[in-house]
């Protein structure tokens, strides 16, 4: 029966892969069947443990004393093993074997779900491979309202629909390879300042139709775990409210795994079992030696009936249902984090890396073409003279750029700096090349002066608030680039007509002072390409490949554009559902690049759209199953565009769909990201883009019923290559 769920699990993937199915969601199993299955054999295991044998279980065996980032003990008596918990989104941290994936950020630039998924399918075997039973990521908190926040990068958007997608096409790549992926930081982690005493106050609306939305397709997509965050939500510390945890995520969303605390952001015995946390992490604090909160402090909260029997049963089942729904009953390797496990995974990043990199400004001097003479400039476009993995946890911003710092970072195995690439480039096209490896003007104007093309590379770095980096405690302290980066590239495009400017960066820079400057030619926003750096920048200068990335944020004229920022106490979120695109367009503000754009070396036309619905009106009236009420992933709606490549050369499209909602929805965004698809087309050669829509994308949260609405009216549909460049409209009739 426990090898049976976990191939319920894997089936769905390998049928899913072999049909060659094409959508703009991440069609996964209810779960249903494979919880059913796993809480049985859970059940029959929970029968035969003791008392002392839960609460091992359900806590951790204290602060670095164990081989990975958290450990539980093993329980004999069910053949359990020590769980390894470690971190994260990018990969195994303080792995050596194992490779440096790219940040989330990057992989959601792509918006080609097939390598997303592939990406978390191939984090989920180096776990595995490592004898990593919890793999602490993806990210959907923070969701990324803040454009200075700093571990953005380590989710994938602002947008709630983009998250949702990468979020189930990653847990369910991870989770097909045998291991637990982990949703977090659930919920409101917006910010790094003040994260472990701040109250983030989110009114339900903006709760469900925002934050939860990701998290509502993680569980969909059967995530095993749910990280909650230090933050307090409403006032209520995240790991003990009992309203996110008991009513919206286990009650409402149907999550059958288990509720783990982010390290150390518990503060009670009773107040985080009642209120629905099921695993304290890693069991003590910092220390090693203090703040055991759980351990012999729950037993006797247990036998004293502050906390019922009843209670700590389910915290142990749903731990061992997580374990055999992913299969680690059997035959699972041995803990061995130094394990090398990397294989081909290399070439996912490469390509991840690459279809990430967003074409911003291009005035026809790319693609490159043999040029005799070129200038590469700046201290991002070599690796780190002091070495590639010499600041802890990425914690410098010195060299190639690929990640940001803290907890989601990993080792690199190798970095392929821009320099190397380019330079290799150049020995088999006979190019000559300049370097200035260091961000100071200072003769640069002599490395510029005289080539056929100089090409600029400036930064901006942000993390987790633990490590300081020149000065930045992690979230951005703005968004211009470091390293006075503006600066080099005027000094750069005035000594230079033909300058490039290369953007290695973990979110939005303001770019107004650089897209001022006539010598500037081009910009190539290269985002966040971890070790393959280099190798995926010259596949798009040279023409190897058309850039297909599209931006998954807005990059405004101005800081204050965005409307929202860190904030020194309590967040209100007064901005509600107006966040990134949203804000943008309720507030008629011009973006310098909208949310979705990307220019490509090849042209897309569009025509022929068509709609179909059997949409009706009314409220969700499903059965609760993994996700929220069963109706509401069903499609009711379908949109398909004609796509031609009306170019010379190959490239991919990313089609959007966004639909308006009518008046009867109130006090609703403009027009909200409902669908994508992304085409591979030959030159002159057409496609379809297919947009299945759910009842939820339809759906607005209504306060006072307490469920997901369909309006009535009819729905605007706008489909095209951004959020404001829109090619084709239409109408869903909602009957």
């Amino acid at each position: 029966m426990y090898l049976q769920t976990f191939a319920v699990l894997a089936a769905a993937s390998i049928a899913r892969a072999e049909t060659g199915e094409k959508h703009t969601r991440a069609a996964a199993p209810t779960g249903t069947a494979a919880w059913a299955a796993a809480h049985s054999s859970a059940a029959a295991a929970l029968a035969k443990m003791s008392q002392n044998d839960k609460i091992n279980m359900v806590t951790g065996v204290g602060w670095n004393k164990g081989p990975c980032v958290g450990n539980t003990n093993p329980i004999g008596s069910i053949g359990y093993p020590q769980l390894c918990l470690q971190d994260g989104p990018l990969g195994v941290r303080f792995g050596t074997g194992v490779t440096a994936f790219t940040p989330g950020i990057q992989a959601a630039s792509t918006w080609d779900i097939d390598l997303i998924r592939q990406r978390g399918e191939y984090m989920g075997a180096e776990a595995k491979g490592c004898g990593v039973h919890v793999l602490l990521g993806p990210v959907a908190g923070p969701l990324g309202k803040n454009a200075a926040g700093g571990r953005n990068w380590e989710g994938f958007s602002p947008d709630p629909y983009l998250t949702g997608i990468a979020m189930a096409e990653t847990i369910e790549g991870m989770q097909s390879s045998g291991v637990q992926a982990t949703a977090k930081h659930y919920i409101g982690n917006e910010q790094e300042l003040n994260r472990e005493t701040m109250s983030s106050n989110i009114d339900d609306r903006t709760m469900h139709e925002l934050y939860l939305w990701p998290f509502a397709d993680a569980v969909h997509s059967n995530v095993a775990s749910v990280m909650c965050s230090y933050n307090k939500l409403n006032s209520t510390w995240a790991c003990e409210n009992d309203k996110a945890q008991n009513q919206l995520l286990k009650k409402e969303l149907g999550f059958q795994g288990y509720v783990m605390s982010d390290w150390n952001a518990q503060h009670t015995t009773n107040g985080a079992a009642n209120g629905g946390m099921d695993m304290t992490m890693p069991g003590s604090d910092y220390s090693g030696k203090s703040g055991i909160l759980w351990g012999p402090q729950l037993n006797t909260a247990v036998n004293n009936n502050q906390v019922s029997k009843a209670r700590l049963d389910d915290m142990a089942k749903r731990i061992l249902a997580a374990w055999y729904l992913t299969g680690q009953n059997s035959g699972y390797p041995a803990i061995n984090i130094k394990a090398n496990v990397q294989g081909n995974h290399k070439e996912n990043v490469r390509a991840i890396a690459r279809d990430g990199i967003v074409l911003l400004k291009n005035n026809g001097i790319l693609p490159l073409k043999k040029p005799g003479k070129i200038a590469v400039i700046g201290s991002s476009s070599v690796q780190n003279p002091k070495g590639i993995n010499s600041c802890v946890d990425q914690g410098c911003n010195t060299g190639a750029l690929g990640m940001g710092w803290g907890s989601g970072s990993v080792n690199y195995p190798y970095v392929v700096a821009p320099y190397d690439a380019l330079k290799t480039r150049a020995q088999s096209d006979g190019t000559t090349i300049n370097l200035h490896n260091t961000d100071s003007t200072a003769n640069v104007a002599s490395v510029a002066s005289g080539v056929d093309a100089a090409i600029v590379f400036i930064t901006a770095d942000a993390g987790e608030g633990y490590i300081t980096v020149e000065k930045v405690l992690g979230d951005r302290n703005d968004l211009n680039p470091w390293h006075d980066g503006n600066a080099l590239v005027q000094a750069v495009a005035a000594a230079n007509k033909n300058t490039i400017v290369v953007v290695h960066s973990v979110g939005p820079v303001i770019l107004e002072t650089i897209l001022a400057l006539p010598g500037v030619q081009a910009v190539v926003w290269a985002g966040l390409p971890s070790q393959e750096n280099g190798n995926a920048l010259v596949d798009v200068l040279y023409g190897l490949t058309s850039p297909s990335g599209k931006l998954p944020y807005t990059i405004a004229k101005s800081a204050s554009d965005y409307g929202t920022g860190v904030v020194s106490r309590d967040d209100n979120f007064a901005e509600g559902l107006y966040i990134d695109y949203r804000h943008f367009d309720k507030a008629g503000i011009t973006p310098r690049y909208e949310f979705g754009f990307g220019l490509s070396y090849t042209n897309f036309t569009y025509a022929d759209i068509t709609v179909t619905s059997t949409a009706k009106s009314g409220p969700a009236t499903g059965a609760v199953i993994s996700g929220g009420r069963a109706d509401l992933f069903d499609t009711v709606a379908t949109v398909t565009v004609s796509i031609t490549n009306s170019g010379d050369v190959q490239g991919a499209e990313v089609a959007q769909l966004y639909l308006t909602l009518p008046s009867s929805a109130p006090a609703t965004p403009p027009k909200q990201l409902r669908g994508f698809d992304k085409l591979k087309l030959a030159p002159g050669a057409s496609g379809t883009a297919t947009f299945n829509l759910r009842r939820r994308d339809l759906s607005y949260w209504d306060t006072r019923q307490q469920n997901w609405i369909v309006p009535t009216g009819s729905i605007g549909v706008s489909v095209g290559a951004s959020s404001r460049d829109t090619r084709l409209t239409g109408t869903i009739t909602v009957l």
